[in-house]
């Protein structure tokens, strides 16, 4: 745009924060179906979650007591009401855990890609806007709207989780990997290194089908590297057992378990059962077994791996959007750049 100026009178430079302001609105106008859709999926599951922390939770609790009260063959109890709780949320933590891979193709397909591939970007470059900041605005807006919204659903999972432990007998453990995400900040973690992930994807490959693809298969590789690390992000307990018992012993979450020598080596269990069994008794014998182990997290070490996750996974975001800044960088540092004219 064309600034004219009287003679002996200086050009008033563009004001960079109205510029980003401007910006924002621009991201919030352009992805409105997007924005839309995440309203609708939060309210839906927000929605979903209540009514499983209030009248779910307190009908299949009530179902839950008639049962364990009975004690005639046949018995009256909601058998229903257990069932969808039990079905409804199973749904919930599913959802809550597929969030991450609907971030990251969007940010690859629509948010990064899609404006690459048809020219946006480069005309907001154009538009006293640097290539830097346009990103940066970019992942702003909607990493503040996925960590807020997020964290709200992983707050009211936690509620509906905790609430039915101890009253509904079929109530997922803690250590059920969906649960375990779903109750905690590794969910929020995930979904800001989809956006970071999708965001490298449409700027590396400038195309919207291509990185949607990749971005989606970047991020189930994260989510799926992280759940094989997760057990080894902080110290075990070692449980000792007898070889009476039928087998290892463990606190909540397994890592390793099997047979101690008497030289304290460690062997595969090889699940024969109690010692009491003679033919179990001369395989201990023969293999020098004393004991049974187990290297377990109990529901103490639930924290301490959650934010161990949670830190690794930030560091790895972190580490994407260093390389997407990066990759742009290199990519427009010969791309005109136009602030305004003055004559």
């Amino acid at each position: 745009m064309t600034t004219l100026t009287a003679p002996g009178t200086t050009a008033t430079p563009t004001r960079r924060p109205s510029a980003t302001r401007g910006l924002v609105r621009t991201v919030l106008l352009l992805h409105r179906p997007a924005l839309y859709l995440w309203a609708g999926l939060f309210v839906a599951l927000a929605a979903l979650l209540l009514w499983l922390y209030g009248p779910a939770t307190d009908a299949a609790a009530a179902a839950w007591r008639e049962y364990d009260r009975c004690t005639k063959a046949t018995c009256a109890y909601d058998q229903d009401a257990i069932l969808r709780y039990k079905s409804y949320s199973q749904y919930a933590s599913l959802a809550l855990t597929f969030l991450p891979f609907l971030v990251a193709a969007w940010a690859g397909a629509s948010l990064i890609g899609r404006e690459m591939e048809t020219g946006t970007a480069q005309l907001a470059w154009t538009q006293s806007v640097s290539p830097a900041r346009w990103l940066a605005v970019k992942l702003a807006v909607p990493a503040a709207l996925v960590t807020v919204g997020t964290s709200v659903l992983v707050i009211l999972h936690r509620l509906m989780w905790v609430r039915g432990q101890g009253r509904i007998d079929n109530t997922k453990s803690w250590t059920d990997t969906f649960v375990f995400h779903a109750n905690g900040p590794t969910t929020v973690a995930l979904a800001l290194s989809g956006l970071a992930v999708g965001a490298l994807a449409g700027i590396r490959l400038r195309g919207s089908l291509g990185a949607l693809v990749v971005s989606v298969v970047c991020t189930v590789g994260v989510r799926a590297a992280l759940g094989l690390a997760v057990p080894y992000l902080w110290p075990t307990v070692r449980t000792v057992t007898s070889l009476t018992h039928d087998g290892p012993t463990s606190l909540g979450l397994t890592v390793h378990d099997g047979l101690l020598t008497s030289t304290g080596a460690r062997l595969p269990d090889p699940l024969c059962g109690s010692s009491r069994n003679s033919e179990c008794s001369t395989i201990y014998h023969r293999l020098d077994a004393v004991s049974f182990y187990t290297d377990s997290h109990p529901q103490s070490h639930y924290w301490p791996l959650q934010l161990m996750a949670t830190g690794l996974v930030l560091v790895l975001t972190a580490l994407v959007l260093l390389v997407a800044f990066r990759l742009l960088k290199r990519d427009t540092g010969s791309a005109p750049h136009t602030k305004g004219a003055t004559l």
